[in-house]
């Protein structure tokens, strides 16, 4: 028996189950099931939508406008919920057994801000969820699974939906009419700019996706680069582009842990990774850099972040990224202070993730049937909610986007304003 087949026998045998029992005890069960409802929606802060429950029956209504229904289309997904809303409304979703009648974006952005409000940092909601749904570690052999269940699940897949390159990382737009492949450009030039490259300079990257940064710097920049990557598939695209775009001797991919990162540079940059990294590893990645930039070098950490310690969505971390966990900005103080770097600046572009995964939301739905053929329709509306959710989670400021450039502490050869991050872009 299939899964639909068997979760509809298991909505069936509740039905049974149901309609044998006493009208009394009928009208008892869906008492309870409406007061448990009650409960979690005023936990979550009431946010602005109905709930609708597998008999048709609405079971919660908001006192403002709702923005979406959504529909629990069984009892024992209505008790998931209740039990472990974080992680279990992502496999319903998934499976079918909760739908969203309207915008996914505009539901979650509603519900987002709305328990932003109703748990502050140090509620017992927020502190009971962190120690439920508890992040995998990221050692050396679980960092490697971790990486490969997202980002080799296949070069053909992420190339119906991002640019050109495979950029995998927040855009910049510093003007509103920009394209994604030119924000995106944009924001390799915002990154470059910042670690004021000179030509001949060396450079080390921490994590370096499918290698757009890299070959931007080295064709861009003229400065050799040496990228360090643990997911296979990443890496051997990008050495096959650096081939045929004829960067090979200038751009070294190395499929390896950044804790094995050797040699001194001129500048150490990271975009995207340290999501991954894991606070626990913070003093590792630290002495990484202190060993590897030299005196009077720049540095850069790219990462999703949050406003306050906090871990990442539970099912987030589960299905989507394994081991995950956006820092908040004091949590990355514990790569910098204990080393003596100096941070010299700090630039949030949440909103500009907010747009760039907007683009990447649009782009996929335009491809989710080509998706469903290679993989299946549960996958589709996995990666939808988590790309809607992503949109969501920035515009509310659930998520933030950092990016902190750093240098030893005597380095006193550093520039007196920002004029040298908006010159003209390479592009």
């Amino acid at each position: 028996m299939d899964e639909h087949k068997s979760r509809s026998a298991t909505v069936q045998d509740f039905e049974s189950a149901s309609a044998r029992r006493p009208r009394g005890a009928r009208d008892a069960v869906a008492a309870i099931d409406h007061w448990l409802l009650g409960k979690v929606m005023r936990l979550a802060g009431q946010p602005p939508f109905s709930v609708a429950l597998w008999d048709g029956q609405v079971a919660w209504a908001s006192d403002s406008q709702p923005v979406a229904t959504v529909r629990i289309n069984d009892r024992r997904a209505l008790i998931g919920l209740i039990v472990n809303p974080e992680r279990l409304f992502g496999e319903y979703y998934t499976a079918r057994r909760v739908e969203v009648d309207g915008s996914l974006v505009e539901f979650l952005q509603a519900l987002y801000a709305s328990k932003n409000r109703a748990n502050p940092p140090g509620s017992w909601y927020r502190d009971l969820n962190s120690w439920i749904n508890r992040p995998r570690p990221n050692t050396l052999d679980d960092a490697r699974s971790n990486i490969h269940s997202h980002y080799d699940l296949g070069n053909d897949f992420y190339r119906l939906w991002l640019d050109d390159r495979l950029v995998y990382t927040c855009a910049y737009y510093p003007t509103p009419g920009l394209t994604l492949d030119a924000a995106q450009t944009a924001k390799l030039d915002h990154v470059c700019r910042k670690l004021q490259l000179e030509p001949g300079q060396t450079v080390v990257e921490a994590g370096c996706g499918w290698g757009a940064l890299a070959m931007h710097m080295a064709r861009h920049y003229d400065v050799r680069v040496r990228a360090f990557n643990i997911s296979r598939e990443q890496v051997a695209f990008a050495r096959d582009r650096a081939r045929r775009e004829g960067l090979a001797g200038r751009v070294e991919f190395v499929e390896d842990d950044y804790r094995n990162i050797d040699g001194s540079y001129d500048a150490f940059v990271s975009v995207g990774m340290l999501e991954h990294v894991g606070v626990e590893n913070y003093a590792a990645l630290g002495e990484v850099m202190r060993r590897s930039l030299r005196s009077g070098g720049r540095g850069l950490l790219h990462s999703i972040g949050r406003n306050y310690p906090d871990i990442n969505n539970a099912w987030i971390e589960r299905r989507i990224f394994p081991g995950s966990r956006p820092p908040a900005l004091s949590e990355m103080m514990q790569i910098f202070e204990p080393h003596g770097f100096s941070v010299l600046d700090v630039e949030n572009l949440r909103l500009h993730y907010a747009r760039t995964c907007r683009e990447w939301l649009g782009r996929f739905e335009r491809v989710a049937d080509q998706v469903q053929g290679m993989y299946d329709e549960a996958f589709v509306r996995a990666w939808r909610l988590y790309l809607s959710g992503s949109v969501a989670a920035f515009a509310v400021g659930t998520l933030q986007l950092f990016q902190v450039v750093f240098a030893h502490e005597d380095d006193n050869d550093v520039p007196m304003t920002r004029e040298h991050l908006y010159r003209e872009t390479s592009a």
